[in-house]
This record gives C-alpha cells, sequence and structure tokens, in this order.
C-alpha cells in the first residue's frame, strides 16, 4: 500500500508546531473546531507537560487549571502515583484483556466498589465511557423487567452523555441542537420536583393499570447547571420507586470521587441508595478512559445472573475491563480514599466559597449568583453593555437564536482574560444558564485557591465594557460564523 504523503512518526509528531497542528485539525479531524476554539483564546499554544494543577506550554507559560479537566482530573495532571501504576504494569508485561481469561484487576476493582459503596450496591461492570455505563445501567433496568415496562423518565435539565441512547435523556441545550433518533419511551419531569415526577409515573401506565416505568435517571448534583436535589426529594424518589418496582439510577459520572465534598454527592444522606450509580471521569485517575455502573445485587441477579444471560449485561464486549485501564483505577481509587479527597473538596469549598461571595457582592451588576459545593461551583455572569443584546440579534448563522448569547458572550469574554492575561484556565457550559465553572483538581490547595480568586477580581475590576472590546478585538465573534 502506497500512501499520498509520507506517515508521520511519533517523534514527528512532538515536533509539529501549532500552525501545523491547525492545518492537520483542518484537513483531517474539523475544520470548525479550530475556529471555534481559538475564538475562546485558547488552541493557539501547544502544551509540553502538565503536573498537578499546573499546565506547561512549549512557550514557557505556566498556567493554572481550574476545568479539573471536566470532571476528569481530581488526581490532577500526572499523579505520581498513577504514573507509577501504570509503568507498573507494562514493565510486567500484563495482559490487557481477553474474555477467556479472568482479570484479577477486574476482581479486584469489583470488589473496592462494593466495600465502599453503600448497601448491597456491589455488582459492577466496567466499560470506557460515562454515556456507555449510562447505557449500560438503562439495559440492566429494562432487562430487569424483562423487556414487560416500555418507559424511561429522566429529568428536564441533565447530561447524561451524547451516544443515540444517552443523548436521548438528556435534557439540555447540547441536546436540543440537533435532534437525533433515541431510545423509545422516553419522558421527562421537572427537576427536583417529585410532585412533576409522581404524575409522569401516573401518565404511564399500562392496559391494566399497571407501573410501565422500568427506569427513572437522574442527577443527584446537575454538574452542567449547578443544581442540587434536595436530600426530601431524593428520598421520594427512592420511596416513590420502591413501591412501584422502578429501577433508580444516580448519575454520578461527574460528581463521584470526592468532587462535592462526599465520595458520592448522594452518600451525604445515610441510608439512600439507588438501585444503580454510574461513574466515570476521575474514576480513572486522570490517565485511564474507563466507567462503571454498580447495581444492587437482586437488581443484578434478576437482570442477568443465569446462565443464558450472563453475557447479555455488555455494552462495550472487546474492551471491557482492559487491563490497564482497570489496574489504574484501582489506584486511583485507593488515593481518593486514603488522601481523603472529599475532604480536600470541602478545604477547598471553605476558601473559595467565602472568596467568591465577597466578589459577588462587590461587583453585583456582574455577577448574578454563585452556587455549587465542594470543588465544584458556577458562577453565573450578568449585566454588560446594552449593545449586547443588538449583537447577539445581529450574530452570524443560528447564534442569533440562541436566548442565551449575551451571557454566553460576557462569560467568553472573562474566561479569555483570565486565560490571556492572569494565566488561569476556566470554561462554561452550555447547559442551563451556561455558568462559567470554577473546578479546581482536588489536588490544588489553598495558595491555587487564593491565585484564582486575586486573577478573578482583578479580571472583574476591568469592567465588562473593557473585557468584551478586548474580547471582540481577538476577532473571537467573526470567528464563529
Amino acid at each position: 500500500m502506497t500512501a499520498a504523503a509520507p506517515l508521520i512518526s511519533l517523534d514527528e509528531a512532538e515536533e509539529l508546531t501549532v500552525r501545523q497542528v491547525h492545518e492537520l485539525y483542518r484537513s483531517h479531524v474539523n475544520r470548525s473546531q479550530v475556529a471555534l476554539m481559538t475564538s475562546f483564546g485558547f488552541g493557539r499554544e501547544l502544551v509540553d507537560h502538565a503536573e498537578g494543577a499546573w499546565i506547561h506550554t512549549r512557550d514557557g507559560r505556566r498556567i493554572l487549571d481550574f476545568t479539573g479537566g471536566v470532571g476528569v482530573l481530581n488526581h490532577g495532571h500526572n499523579h505520581p502515583r498513577i504514573l507509577a501504576a501504570r509503568r507498573r504494569f507494562q514493565e510486567r508485561q500484563r495482559m490487557e484483556v481477553h474474555k477467556t481469561y479472568f482479570s484479577p484487576y477486574v476482581a479486584a476493582l469489583g470488589h473496592n466498589l462494593a466495600q465502599l459503596l453503600p448497601a448491597d450496591l456491589g455488582m459492577s461492570f466496567f466499560p470506557n465511557s460515562g454515556a456507555e455505563a449510562v447505557e449500560g445501567a438503562v439495559k440492566l433496568a429494562y432487562k430487569y423487567h424483562a423487556g414487560r415496562r416500555t418507559r424511561i423518565l429522566h429529568a428536564d435539565i441533565s447530561f447524561h452523555g451524547k451516544l443515540l441512547g444517552s443523548g436521548s435523556l438528556t435534557g439540555s441545550a447540547q441536546s436540543a441542537a440537533f435532534r437525533f433518533p433515541g431510545i423509545p419511551g422516553v419522558a421527562t419531569f421537572t427537576y427536583g420536583d417529585l410532585d412533576s415526577v409522581r404524575e409522569a409515573v401516573g401518565r404511564a401506565r399500562d392496559a391494566k393499570g399497571g407501573c410501565d416505568v422500568y427506569a427513572i435517571l437522574i442527577e443527584p448534583f446537575s454538574a452542567s447547571t449547578m443544581t442540587e436535589c434536595s436530600e426530601g426529594f431524593l428520598r421520594g424518589l427512592r420511596d416513590l420507586c420502591t413501591a412501584e418496582d422502578i429501577v433508580l439510577i444516580f448519575d454520578e459520572i461527574y460528581t463521584g470521587w470526592g468532587k462535592t465534598g462526599s465520595l458520592f454527592h448522594f452518600m451525604r444522606y445515610p441510608g439512600l441508595v439507588p438501585d444503580v450509580v454510574t461513574t466515570s471521569k476521575a474514576f480513572g485517575g486522570g490517565k485511564s478512559s474507563i466507567s462503571a455502573f454498580v447495581a444492587r445485587e437482586p437488581v443484578f441477579k434478576k437482570a442477568y445472573d443465569n446462565l443464558g444471560d450472563a453475557m447479555l449485561q455488555s455494552t462495550s464486549t472487546t474492551y471491557y475491563g482492559f487491563g490497564e485501564e482497570t489496574a489504574t483505577a484501582i489506584e486511583a481509587v485507593n488515593i481518593v480514599v486514603e488522601d481523603d479527597y472529599p475532604a480536600r473538596a470541602r478545604a477547598i469549598e471553605r476558601v473559595l466559597v467565602p472568596g467568591l461571595e465577597r466578589l459577588r457582592k462587590q461587583y453585583p451588576d456582574i455577577i448574578a449568583d454563585v452556587r455549587g459545593a465542594g470543588a465544584l461551583h458556577g458562577v453565573f455572569l450578568d449585566g454588560g453593555p446594552r449593545i449586547l443584546d443588538l449583537a447577539a440579534k445581529l450574530a452570524p448563522g443560528g447564534l442569533a437564536r440562541d436566548p442565551l448569547l449575551r451571557t454566553k458572550l460576557i462569560t467568553c469574554a472573562v474566561i479569555n482574560a483570565m486565560y490571556r492575561e492572569h494565566d488561569v484556565f476556566l470554561y462554561y457550559t452550555l447547559n442551563g444558564r451556561s455558568p462559567l465553572v470554577v473546578a479546581p483538581p482536588l489536588v490544588a490547595g489553598p495558595a491555587e485557591v487564593e491565585i484564582f480568586l486575586d486573577a478573578f477580581e482583578r479580571t472583574l475590576a476591568k469592567g465588562l465594557t473593557r473585557l468584551l472590546t478586548a474580547f471582540v478585538k481577538d476577532k473571537a465573534v467573526s470567528r464563529w460564523a
């Protein structure tokens, strides 16, 4: 086989310039992605290395990463114990995956999850991504009812993934941008409103008046909107699901492993146990692409614990329980426990929340609200010159139809200034009211939080007019066309 151009070696890839990377992305990955990311001031330099809460670029910048890898980096970048665990696996030439050999890593990881999760949440399966974990949990719930029930409920604000199945269970701005086909029988309830859930269940009755809902899917803490279910709602949901024999699924893909101040967000409420919980992101220690759905033993047994159905639980047969990934997750979980990551999140909160509240009071015309828990907070920005309303109406393409475009422009201007002028890396969500997300890795300490707060205060002190002017001069809006 003859290639039209020489193949790029690993050594050559590591020497590519940012201009060359952009051109290769435009040609072979996604042209619009280059335009979009460079509009925010990102993507204009390449990373040399990263460690802990810090990113070091090739041109010598040292950037404080307060994105937390969008939930992936509770352990920070390149945690030494995670690197050591992966080296050990490689140096000993361990076998990666084979269905006819049982894996000691899968066995140990399943055991560890069972010890850490409450009650009889003890049966685990390990796919590759959070979306696969959600789909595996939903598939288990459907099989639990042997296909006799046809409805599944999810909240109106939620993010569960972008696959066809998980995407159809996502109630967010991202899912509304373009409608893909999804699984049948999906219905929605109002997040945090138990009466809304009861009404949705009441509407889903079969011909004999029996319940036709096989699962209810909920994020106890919505990381994309910074909205939290009350304890009363979650306990009421548990009671309803028990009474109607509905499989209750908690999605803790973002909030697991200490992020909000407890090991999993729902575990702050003693005795509250879902039928299935999903996890991913930080579960892999920032290096391993792995997820899990963990079911209560009676639910799992009814669905899959027989010779005929033992292999039906797979969502990703070939790469389930990939050796190096499960070995990494074992070490990642042990680090979380030994270094008490929930306590680390609470320590970050004790510095972060008073600082954000002080800035909210100092700049009430810019900061409309601050919400969150532990090391996961959203800052809701507003205000700015009225000309923004006209700019939003005249925006190119479909952007003018976005009711939150004004808010997003303000938030992007702040993110751009924080990154370009203060070397602090932040992001905002596309869901809900598009908050600016402050979510440091759990290896960050008070000093890093103070660096962020100082930079944020200096940025806000410039005023939105100057921030927006600088953002527009950076040709951001024109790049969105």
